[in-house]
């Protein structure tokens, strides 16, 4: 029961999962689903927006530049190489974060060049900024893509202010720098802290919103778990009670040899189902039999009671095979209501028939007993011999199940046919 329960809550949580649309993101990790999206959605903002500024940048490179002699173009194709890559990484989402890593650090080793390559270059002027500031808050937007937050932090940090640093030993310290540099790191730190902010919220929100899903699913796995469990308990207290029931009254009302040795039959064959009851109802193999079988296995259960009984057979030449849960069916639901007609009509007038049509294909077995009848309509609900043993199995296997009960006897009609299920 303990491994029926297991699968039974995994394959509650796989179906409440499958209720979550399968997207390539969401497949690739459902714990994560909002995260996943939410890192596709900053790749393809830091994408577009970074081709904005790094476009800015490069067409601030085609004017007079800072640098000395042989250092603007290197410079150049070593900072905008990697801007490229990582645009288009970005774009496609593929290898976003190694590119958008590779970029932020070789954008700080630019910087850090900057001085040695503006040495002997033109003198700067306090209001024209040189190319490579407009891709400073490019760098720090792209740590976001790249970096866990705490580097995200340094480079938000660390950039603006190197890139003061550098400008005002370019400048070699003159006053007239010192103003609008301050202005300009104080506008990249603002510009870079909301960026980062605004990453880690959406971040944050979308962890929380995982969490809760998961939350949710795990909670809704236990509780259709736990109602799969009991609605197996009472499916097998239900097919059992009649049996067990059956086998008490028939014990205690044996006056003779042959009630007591159907009262036997009835006991062995309830333990029986009680080992077998962590077992599937519908056990054994599906492989289509005979229809002349049914009637051999119904004679063989009818001795196994204790009743010597013959069922006649009219079989068509043609009558399709019976699927073995069919048949199964259909043997268990016949030797119910053979027990039923001994127990309560004492088998008076007790037969057994088994038809088979090759059109429309399909077999049928009828109980017959002459007994006094009852009125079907009248049954109470806990009592399942009828209801649970015979209409139900029935229904479980396509099958139809008839009962006619009048003073002058009761026929049990079980039918079944090719078309129906299988």
């Amino acid at each position: 029961m303990t491994s029926a329960v297991a699968e039974s809550d995994r394959s509650v949580l796989d179906e409440a999962w499958g209720r979550i649309p399968h997207t390539r993101e969401s497949q690739a990790d459902q714990g994560t689903f909002t995260q996943t999206r939410i890192e596709r959605v900053i790749t393809l903002i830091v994408g577009p927006g970074s081709l904005v500024l790094g476009a800015q940048a490069f067409f601030a490179a085609f004017g007079p530049g800072d640098e000395a002699q042989g250092w603007h173009l290197p410079l150049v194709l070593g900072v905008f190489l990697p801007l490229v890559a990582m645009i288009i990484a970005c774009s496609v989402g593929r290898f976003a974060r190694v590119f958008s890593g590779i970029f932020a650090v070789v954008f700080l080793l630019a910087l850090a060049l900057w001085p040695l390559a503006t040495a002997g270059g033109p003198a700067p002027a306090p209001t024209e900024n040189p190319w490579i500031f407009y891709l400073v808050n490019v760098a720090t937007v792209s740590t976001i893509v790249a970096f866990p937050l705490a580097l995200q932090i340094v480079w938000t940090i660390a950039t603006p202010l190197l890139f003061g640093v550098v400008r005002l030993l370019q400048a070699g310290g003159q006053p007239d720098f010192v103003l609008p540099v301050i202005l300009d790191v104080t506008f990249a730190l603002i510009l870079g802290s909301v960026l980062l902010t605004l990453g880690w919220m959406y971040r944050s929100i979308a962890a929380n919103v995982d969490q809760a899903r998961a939350v949710a699913v795990s909670s809704y796995a236990a509780a259709a778990a736990t109602a799969a469990t009991e609605h197996e308990r009472v499916a097998v207290a239900a097919l059992m009670h009649d049996s067990v029931l059956g086998a008490l009254l028939a014990a205690e009302r044996a006056s003779s040899p042959r009630e007591r040795t159907l009262a036997v039959s009835m006991a062995r064959e309830a333990l029986t189902r009680l080992a077998n009851a962590e077992k599937d109802s519908l056990e054994g193999s599906d492989e289509p039999v005979p229809a002349l079988r049914l009637a051999d296995d119904i004679e063989v259960a009818a001795r196994e009671l204790g009743i010597d009984l013959v069922v006649t057979r009219a079989v068509e030449e043609g009558t399709p095979r019976v699927p073995g849960r069919v048949a199964r069916a259909l043997v268990l639901a016949a030797m119910q209501a053979v027990a039923n007609a001994v127990q309560h009509a004492d088998a008076q007038g007790l037969t057994v028939e088994l038809t088979g049509d090759s059109a429309p294909g399909g077999v049928a077995v009828r109980v017959r007993d002459t007994g006094a009848g009852f009125d079907v309509a009248a049954i109470p609900d806990d009592r399942l011999g009828i209801r649970g043993s015979i209409n139900a199995r029935l229904a479980a296997v396509g099958g139809r199940s008839d009962i006619d009960s009048t003073s002058a006897g009761t026929t049990v009609t079980l039918e079944w046919e090719s078309g129906d299920r299988w």
